[in-house]
């Protein structure tokens, strides 16, 4: 038995329409773009635009031109923060980011080049607008957060804390690896200015595609952070001026670039509410299944206000993450993939400070996260797995 509830690292299974995707390329098709006048690098480039208008309707980015592909979330951040950020430039994040953002700013910052303050936020990683502000200086250039927590799921107002970048002049960088394809995002409602995707996860793509959606304030003001050549203007030993090329030099990953294709024609034939909904639905099933279980502790949900951790769902992405009082979180993940096959992902999680922020740092927590084509069935016996080890050594 192989139950997969690590769909935060990455999603599992991918639908079916990706891996024959990727196979017709690799297959029929395998020639670069850009650079060749045949009729199998038109049907590539084709693919190659194609994808990118699917991620500008998806976004509401600019333009399709906009749309700027790399291998990962983590060069898309890096680009964007090292690409806008200069030197004597000040710039905020939260207390509760994955290292995609912090090791950018720290190196940064290290280096003497710029300077950045944490947001402190509430026990469960959530800043808003407000929170935010107290924080703004008059050095300050820049915002860059998560959407949503890879950690615990908590969701964060970008649109709120957009709509203040927008009004203090500032930029704004946004952190999609947890919310594209599973939230509705829109870059122009939200004020910004670019948003950092990866197309592994909730895209349903291939691992090694990524990009950057680069609003028009962004694209005035980013710096390349690679040169090379683009199969354009090749005449120039300079970068072309025009996007997407500017940002784009070698070889792109077409192979995952079809993949990515496929996955976001199944989300479009979905609906996005449709996904969410599912794996909310799950999740919820999940944490009300095991808030009786002794010995067991959800972390980063609930509120306030008593309510328990399966009504918060929709404040969430489908992200939990547990302790156990009697279980090394390492030894707990082990037992569950050992005696119950279910894959889990222990640990930090790439994210220390979020870590820190929710009390559970050094050692981490053992994070179920719930995917659209995980089941009911599959999510009762991930209850029963956690009871079985709570009794054992209740």
């Amino acid at each position: 038995m192989r139950i997969y509830f690590d769909n935060a690292a990455t999603t599992y299974p991918k639908p079916d329409e990706v891996i024959e995707a990727v196979t017709h390329y690799m297959k029929d098709i395998g020639c670069n773009i850009n650079r060749s006048s045949y009729a199998g690098a038109y049907e590539a480039g084709d693919t190659v635009l194609e994808t990118r208008q699917l991620l500008k309707d998806m976004f509401n980015a600019p333009d399709e031109r906009n749309i700027i592909f790399t291998e990962n979330v983590t060069m898309s951040l890096n680009m964007a923060i090292k690409g806008l950020l200069k030197s004597g430039d000040h710039c905020l994040t939260t207390a509760a980011e994955h290292n995609a953002v912090m090791r950018p700013l720290v190196k940064m910052a290290d280096d003497g080049v710029i300077s950045f303050d944490r947001v402190a936020c509430d026990a469960t990683g959530y800043a808003d607008a407000e929170m935010v502000e107290k924080y703004i200086s008059d050095r300050t250039k820049a915002v860059v957060m998560a959407h949503a927590s890879n950690v615990n799921g908590r969701v964060r107002p970008i649109g709120e804390i957009g709509r203040l970048c927008r009004e203090r002049g500032l930029l704004f960088i946004v952190d999609a690896a947890q919310t594209a394809g599973v939230l509705d995002i829109d870059m122009e409602r939200m004020c910004i200015d670019v948003l950092c995707f990866t197309g592994h996860k909730g895209l349903f793509g291939p691992q090694g595609i990524g990009g950057s959606a680069i609003g028009k304030r962004a694209e005035k003001l980013l710096d390349t952070a690679f040169e090379g050549g683009t199969g354009s203007v090749s005449h120039l030993e300079t970068m072309p001026e025009f996007l997407p090329d500017r940002f784009e030099p070698g070889t792109l990953n077409i192979p995952g670039i079809y993949g990515l294709n496929a996955g976001l024609k199944f989300i479009g034939r979905t609906g996005t509410e449709a996904i969410r909904r599912r794996e909310n639905m799950l999740c919820g099933r999940f944490l009300k299944g095991i808030e009786k279980i002794a010995g067991v502790r959800v972390i980063g949900r609930g509120s306030t206000d008593g309510d328990c951790p399966s009504r918060e769902t929709e404040r969430y992405v489908a992200v939990v993450s547990l302790t156990f009082d009697k279980w090394d979180a390492a030894e707990a993940a082990y037992a569950l993939e050992s005696e119950f096959g279910i894959e889990t992902r222990v640990g930090l999680h790439c994210a220390p400070s979020a870590h820190k922020t929710l009390g559970t740092y050094p050692e981490g927590t053992v994070r179920f996260s719930f995917g659209y084509f995980n089941t009911e069935e599959e999510t009762d016996h991930g209850i029963k797995a956690v009871g079985e080890l709570c009794k054992r050594r209740g």
